[in-house]
């Protein structure tokens, strides 16, 4: 009896070395994958924001391709680009506004503030009170601007880049780049099929009220304002109608829209 105590107390001791080493191993493993992970990362948002914007060039490197473009934060509420003392109070909060992280500016309470249901059309909850923007610039003028939005589809949050013209108003491209929708249903939007139906589309109608929908049922022929909902996932078409609404509305990034429309006016 003795000694089939001591063979179990052995293999339980055995065991939870075993395991100890295992843990070990993993934690030390993900420690030091850190590193090239937030590289990884970073280098897959700037690839996103030059695919949203049609400029991605296949065999060139994206740090490279990057170099044109022009990070800049913005007051959202106000529709400006931040104040040298609001890039301070964003440092200060533990965030780099080279490397703006929006995710993480929404979970800290003194760069954000929770949405009302009646606000929330985009299903996120809290609203950054900065967010940052990408140009594509020449002899000071805008000459493209890709937007980051996000907001609730059917299982998850869709979070990507919509890309506008000069003008402020002609969308160039939209994708997203983080999801968990339904493979060949609301995964389509991954779709370049799909995705190329938002080219030339415009945000405003002629009275200059947000306008551009995703319809169920096709959009209208000529319709600049309508794209195709996706077949047989209405309510990731449903998401992603209500979250660009938000996000080019006044709510997100349509003060700022309006100023550098009149601004380039």
């Amino acid at each position: 009896m003795s000694a089939n105590n001591d063979s179990i107390q052995k293999t339980l001791l055995v065991a939870i070395l075993l395991c100890l080493v295992c843990s070990v191993i993993v934690a030390g493993a993900a420690v030091s994958l850190k590193p090239q992970q937030q590289i990884n990362k970073a280098k897959d948002k700037k690839e996103n924001i030059l695919a949203a914007a049609g400029i991605l060039q296949q065999g060139v490197s994206i740090e490279e391709q990057f170099k044109q473009v022009t990070t800049r934060i913005v007051n959202l509420e106000e529709g400006r680009f931040a104040t040298d003392e609001e890039l301070a109070e964003i440092k200060a909060a533990g965030l780099d506004p080279q490397n703006f992280d929006q995710r993480k500016s929404a979970k800290k309470a003194q760069l954000s503030r929770a949405l009302s249901g009646e606000e929330d059309k985009a299903s996120i909850k809290r609203l950054e009170k900065f967010a940052a923007v990408y140009m594509l610039e020449s002899d000071g003028n805008i000459n493209k601007i890709i937007l980051p939005v996000h907001g609730y589809g059917l299982w998850s949050t869709l979070y990507g880049f919509i890309a506008l013209e000069g003008d402020m108003e002609t969308i160039v491209g939209l994708g997203f780049y983080s999801h968990a929708e339904t493979p060949g249903l609301g995964g389509e939007v991954d779709n370049p099929k799909w995705k190329s139906l938002w080219e030339g589309k415009k945000l405003h109608n002629d009275k200059g009220a947000v306008a551009i929908s995703v319809v169920k049922g096709g959009a209208e022929a000529g319709n600049l304002n309508q794209v195709d909902g996706l077949s047989g996932a209405t309510l990731t078409s449903r998401g992603v109608h209500n979250l660009v609404q938000f996000w080019v509305g006044d709510m997100g990034f349509g003060k700022l829209l309006t100023q550098l429309k009149q601004q380039g006016a």
